[in-house]
C-alpha cells in the first residue's frame, strides 16, 4: 500500500465556472481577463482556448489572434470563492478529512489505511467526479492523480487532462516520468531549468537519474535533496515558512493609468495590507513600492527601513513621501504618462516580526495613529473594507479598483477583502496576484520586444 495522497485539480477552474454558469459559453473558447482591455492578460483558460494555444499570462491581442472566435469575461472572485466552497464540500463527502487546499482550484487529500489500495483510492476519485456532477457541477471538471505523495500526486494530474485519472505507484517509478518535461514538475520555472542545464540535466530520465549531491548542488540548497527524495517516493511534511511579507498588488485598468490613478491604487493597497498586517498581528519594518510603466523596463522602485510599527497613518505618509519624486519627473517633464503610462503598482510591507516582541508605543502622536487604525478596523470589519477610508484612495474606491483578489495559494479572507458597495459581491472582478502581475509585465516585454527592428 504505497498510495498516500489523492490529489484533485479542478481544469480551467475560473473559466470551467464561467460556462457553469452561462451554458451557452460551454464547447467555446473562453478567456478570463481582470480587466476588460486590450493591454491585458488572460489569467485563465478554457480547455477549448488551450486548444488554439491560449494560456495563462496570454496577452489580450494575442488571444484574439490565435483564436478569433475567443469570448474574453471579466473575472468574478467572489463567485470563484463560493463554487470553491461547494467542490470542498462535495470532496468532504467523499474523504471525509476536512482537506486544506492551498490553492482556489486544487486539494490533496491524505488517504489512510485501506483506501492506500489502488482500487480502494482509484474508487474515491471516481466518486468524487461523480458527486460533483451529481450536485449540478456540469461543466467543472476535474483531473485527479494519486501517489506516494503530494509532489508525485500534484505531477500525475497533470499528467492526463481534462477530466483525467492517472495512478503512480512505486513499481511505475521513474519511468512513467521519463516523457514529461522538467517545466512539468512543480518548482522548475524557467530560472531553475536553465540551472539545471548548466548542471548537465536537460531532461527528465536525467533529472531521475542523477545523484543526491547532484541535485543539491543544481539547486544550490537542501530543496535538491527534497527534490531527490520526493522524485523517489518518500513522503515528506510539508515545510512551514514563518511569515516574510504582507503585500498586494494591481494592474491598473485603463481608466487608472495616469499618476493620480496610481497614486490613489497605491495608497488602498497600502490601507488593505497594513490592516491585514494587523490582522495577523505582525510589526512591519520595512516597505517596498513598486511601480512599472507601460512601454519601459525601468521602474519606479523604493525600498524603505524603519523602526517596527503596524498603523495605516503613518504607512501612508510615508509612502506619499516617496510618490514626491515621480510627482517632481512630472513636473519637470521627465516622465510622460502619455507616453508611458502606469501599468501595475504594488506594496509589500517586510521585516515583519510578531506584535509583542517589540516594545510598545511611547510617543503620543504614533499611540493615537494606532488608536485611529483599531477604530478603522473594528469599522470595515463591521460594515465592509472601505466603508471609512482616507481621501487619497477615492479615485482606486470610485473605479472600484484592488477589490478582493485569488492568488494562486491563498484563499482570501471575505471578512478582510469585502468591499462596502451596492455592487454584489459576485460582481467584482479579481486578478491572481504575484503570478499574474509577472505574466503581464513579461507579456508587456516580450510584445515590445517582438516589434523592436533586429539588428542585422
Amino acid at each position: 500500500m504505497t498510495l498516500r495522497c489523492l490529489f484533485v485539480d479542478f481544469n480551467s477552474y475560473f473559466a470551467s465556472v464561467e460556462q457553469e454558469d452561462d451554458p451557452r459559453l460551454r464547447g467555446r473558447p473562453v478567456g478570463v481577463v481582470p480587466v476588460m482591455a486590450e493591454t491585458t492578460c488572460c489569467i485563465a483558460a478554457s480547455a477549448e482556448a488551450k486548444a488554439f494555444g491560449v494560456s495563462t499570462g496570454t496577452p489580450v491581442y494575442e488571444a484574439r489572434e490565435r483564436c478569433p472566435d475567443i469570448v474574453l469575461i471579466q473575472a468574478r472572485p467572489a463567485r470563484y470563492v463560493e463554487v470553491h466552497h461547494r467542490l470542498m464540500d462535495a470532496i468532504n463527502d467523499c474523504i471525509p478529512r476536512d482537506p486544506k487546499p492551498p490553492s482556489i482550484d486544487e486539494v490533496p487529500c491524505w488517504l489512510i489505511g485501506r483506501e492506500r489500495k489502488r482500487e480502494n483510492a482509484e474508487a474515491i476519485a471516481l466518486n468524487i467526479k461523480r458527486t460533483i456532477v451529481e450536485r449540478g457541477f456540469e461543466a467543472i471538471k476535474c483531473s485527479i492523480g494519486i501517489a506516494p505523495n503530494e509532489f508525485l500526486a500534484k505531477t500525475a494530474s497533470d499528467m492526463q487532462k481534462p477530466d483525467g485519472l492517472t495512478v503512480l505507484e512505486l513499481s511505475d517509478l521513474p519511468h512513467k516520468l521519463h516523457d514529461l518535461k522538467l517545466r512539468d514538475f512543480c518548482g522548475i520555472g524557467p530560472s531553475m531549468e536553465k540551472r539545471l542545464w548548466r548542471a548537465g540535466i536537460y531532461t527528465v530520465e536525467q533529472l531521475c537519474s542523477a545523484t543526491r549531491e547532484h541535485l543539491r548542488a543544481a539547486w544550490g540548497s537542501v530543496e535538491g535533496d527534497r527534490y531527490w527524495l520526493q522524485l523517489r517516493g518518500h513522503h515528506l511534511p510539508r515545510r512551514e515558512s514563518p511569515r516574510a511579507s504582507v503585500g498586494h498588488s494591481h494592474v491598473l485598468g485603463p481608466e487608472l493609468r495616469t499618476y493620480s490613478g496610481a497614486r490613489s491604487v497605491l495608497f488602498k493597497l497600502l490601507a488593505k495590507a497594513a490592516m491585514r498586517l494587523r490582522h495577523e498581528k505582525f510589526l512591519a519594518g520595512g516597505l517596498a513600492i513598486r511601480m512599472r510603466f507601460v512601454g519601459m523596463d525601468k521602474r519606479f522602485e523604493r525600498d524603505l527601513s524603519f523602526a517596527p510599527l503596524d498603523d495605516t497613518p503613518t504607512f501612508l505618509k510615508l509612502l506619499g513621501h516617496e510618490l514626491e519624486a515621480l510627482e517632481r519627473a512630472l513636473a519637470s517633464g521627465r516622465w510622460n504618462p502619455k507616453r508611458h503610462p502606469p501599468l501595475s503598482v504594488s506594496v509589500t510591507l517586510v521585516h515583519l516580526e510578531p506584535r509583542g516582541s517589540v516594545t510598545a508605543e511611547l510617543i503620543p502622536e504614533r499611540r493615537r495613529s494606532q488608536e485611529m487604525s483599531a477604530v478603522l478596523d473594528q469599522i470595515n470589519k463591521r460594515y465592509g473594507n472601505n466603508a471609512l477610508y482616507f481621501g487619497a484612495m477615492q479615485d482606486a474606491l470610485s473605479q472600484r479598483a484592488a477589490p478582493m483578489r485569488i492568488a494562486f495559494g491563498q484563499i482570501p479572507e471575505t471578512a478582510l477583502e469585502d468591499e462596502a458597495t451596492d455592487t454584489p459581491a459576485h460582481e467584482l472582478w479579481l486578478k491572481r496576484e504575484r503570478q499574474f502581475k509577472v505574466m503581464a509585465e513579461t507579456a508587456h516585454r516580450e510584445s515590445r520586444d517582438k516589434r523592436k527592428p533586429q539588428a542585422r
